[in-house]
């Protein structure tokens, strides 16, 4: 009996292929950052590509538009990860300075990723920050850094919940870097039980909290939304998607 021949392997996509899907995704983060329902032929343009070229990367425009905001959490959770800060508070508050300075240049499209109707699927990828949120929240609580009359877990949701709130402002107006850098610190430590005045004083006299530890705003610490570069934004969702985290088991439903 003769063997059966081994089928081919599957061939990688053409270089200029696969440069065409880059292109497509980070002209869609760029025009999504500005408008959230701009239309496919305008991202197709941007791209340098014509709508019936994107039929053969993407089906339809919210395939698209699944792509960038998968791609941006995954992005986002491998970013941003816990400093190895001893004291709970300033090791959250240097968590949540790290996520503005990852999210404030494409904050428009940050909103999409954690308010819009992927919301569960962007669940999963932020799953093991969620999970480092709740392990400061817990070490903040057992050593008496933070409020104890909220269950860690519901704590750690309004935790989230804060930080939200100012990315919700800062996609909503001009909110400048430095600013929305200070507001998202003081939001999460007053949260935490922290009064405003200690958490500002916090902001302004630990280094790891000061604006130049996070680099990765790229811009001005006094420069508005207004004058985000374009390039940046391409920059958000350049890589190719990382796989998957697995699924972890989370305390209670996530803050929506």
């Amino acid at each position: 009996m003769k063997a059966m021949p081994t089928p081919p392997a599957p061939r990688a996509p053409r270089r200029d292929a696969a440069a065409n899907r880059e292109a497509l995704v980070a002209a869609a983060v760029t025009l999504l950052n500005r408008d959230p329902a701009v239309p496919l032929e305008a991202i197709a343009a941007e791209a340098g590509l014509s709508r019936r070229s994107v039929y053969g990367h993407f089906a339809t425009r919210d395939d698209l538009v699944r792509e960038v905001t998968l791609r941006g959490a995954a992005r986002i959770a491998r970013a941003a990860r816990p400093a190895p800060i001893d004291d709970p508070l300033v090791q959250l508050a240097a968590l949540a300075a790290e996520l503005w300075a990852q999210v404030e240049h494409v904050r428009v499209m940050a909103r999409i990723t954690v308010r819009g109707p992927l919301v569960g699927d962007v669940a999963q990828a932020l799953a093991p920050l969620r999970a480092a949120v709740l392990d400061i929240v817990r070490r903040g609580t057992a050593q008496g850094r933070m409020r104890d009359d909220v269950d860690p877990a519901r704590l750690a949701r309004l935790v989230e919940g804060a930080a939200l709130a100012v990315l919700d402002e800062a996609a909503a107006t001009d909110l400048s870097r430095a600013e929305g850098h200070r507001l998202v610190v003081v939001a999460v430590l007053g949260m935490v039980g922290l009064d405003w005045r200690s958490a500002d004083e916090l902001v302004r006299t630990r280094p790891e909290l000061q604006l130049g530890a996070h680099p990765d705003g790229h811009r001005g610490a006094d420069a508005p939304a207004s004058t985000q570069a374009e390039p940046e934004a391409r920059a958000a969702v350049a890589e190719p998607p990382a796989a998957a985290p697995e699924p972890q088991p989370q305390p209670e439903e996530a803050l929506r």
